[in-house]
């Protein structure tokens, strides 16, 4: 079969063997799986000088190497450090196909069934992939697989909407409108909030005013994002923050905690800088949360790999029961994405479809590589 290899600067596609459905998995023959312009392009965009001379312009890589070589030795740093490409690797982590084998103990599918699957350990763009049940879940009829191979990224935007607890009529701010931004945003929505997004790119301001229900704001455009908030909050603050953006800046979280009330909170379903300062949040008494990834079961090998639930009386939404709820939200239209998927490629032009997310202008905000029969356009 065919499946992406990256290494540090290119996306090849390599026969490999079928992988076993496994012991309590299923082989999944894939139609659609979803690049998002996050976590998968991290590993191909490193700069082409090598870590010692970017270090010499910026004292943070210095402190990055010692601790490096404190923590995996001499050897590894010098390697690092000269550039020695690190080994290739599969990528991928969101996916949707057509159950083809069952393993031993899996109970839950059947060979033809449509499921969508997450992990980045197991949902590769691959033409088959081995997913253990606990991180698959059924497609509706009604919904087509691109969409539905978008379920990673709506359970993790999901994830972090659970932990702001948001209630009937209050105000959020969604920091960072890619992926992620765009499905909290719209989920907030759905859960009768009012929604000010925020966001430095005017293609993806336009995008999620297009979608309705958010009052988009250009960081270019206005002289300060904590002022702006509060002037269409009438003076009152957000009630919530979730940051999903994507930056080494620190000025993001204190900016969060700033355009909150009293008493308000703030979740981090994105990666940015931590040095937060205690003058944000004490006088506030702000609640600062964390969202880890899908839900509960994420990295517990228990759930994951054994097939083993949490009691839904005792966890009402794990990783598997988000996935399944945002499928739902996909299936009755009360979430949209097809604003988002803007590339569609065959998984042959994989290679075609990162560089279309990294070059492209308006930048894509998802890209979907399509399967054997599976419709593909430009």
């Amino acid at each position: 079969m065919k499946q992406v290899i990256i290494n540090n600067t290119n996306v090849s596609i390599e026969d490999v063997p079928v992988p076993f459905a496994g012991r309590g998995g299923v082989l999944v023959r894939v139609r659609s799986s979803c690049i998002s312009t996050g976590t998968e392009l991290a590993g191909i965009k490193e700069p082409d000088a090598p870590l010692w001379r970017r270090a010499l312009g910026d004292p943070a890589k210095i402190a990055k190497a010692v601790r490096m070589a404190a923590r995996r030795g001499l050897r590894h740093t010098a390697n690092v450090a000269i550039g020695v490409p690190r080994p290739s690797h599969p990528s991928g982590y969101s996916a949707a196909g057509i159950v083809s084998d069952v393993g031993e103990g899996a109970r839950r599918f059947r060979v033809g069934d449509r499921v969508a699957c997450a992990g980045g350990e197991y949902a590769f763009h691959a033409e088959y992939i081995a997913v253990p049940e606990n991180l698959c879940c059924p497609v509706p009829d009604e919904l087509d697989f691109a969409s539905a191979s978008t379920v990673t990224l709506g359970a993790i935007a999901l994830q972090g909407i659970r932990r702001a607890e948001p209630t009937l009529g209050e105000t959020f701010v969604v920091v960072g409108l890619g992926a992620l931004g765009q499905l909290t945003a719209q989920m907030l929505r759905a859960n009768g909030c009012h929604i000010i997004g925020i966001d430095l790119d005017e293609n993806r301001v336009a995008i999620a005013e297009s979608l309705g229900g958010v009052a988009a704001v250009n960081l270019q455009c206005v002289d300060s994002d904590v002022a702006d908030v509060w002037r269409r909050t009438d003076g009152i603050g957000a009630d919530g923050v979730i940051v999903t953006a994507a930056s080494s800046s620190h000025k993001i979280l204190s900016s969060a905690f700033q355009m909150c009330r009293k008493k308000a909170r703030v979740v981090l379903v994105g990666d940015v800088g931590l040095n937060i300062q205690r003058a944000d949040i004490y006088k506030k008494e702000l609640d600062f949360r964390v969202s880890t990834s899908y839900g509960p079961g994420r990295y517990d090998r228990s759930y994951e790999e054994d097939g083993n639930d949490y009691p839904v009386s005792y966890v009402r939404w794990t990783e598997n029961r988000n996935m399944a709820s945002y499928l739902q939200l996909l299936s009755t239209g009360v979430v949209r994405v097809e604003s988002l998927l803007n590339v569609h490629l065959p998984l042959e032009r994989a290679s075609d479809a990162y560089d279309a997310l990294r070059h492209r202008t308006p930048r894509p905000i998802l890209a979907v590589l399509n399967y054997g029969d599976s419709d593909c356009s430009t």
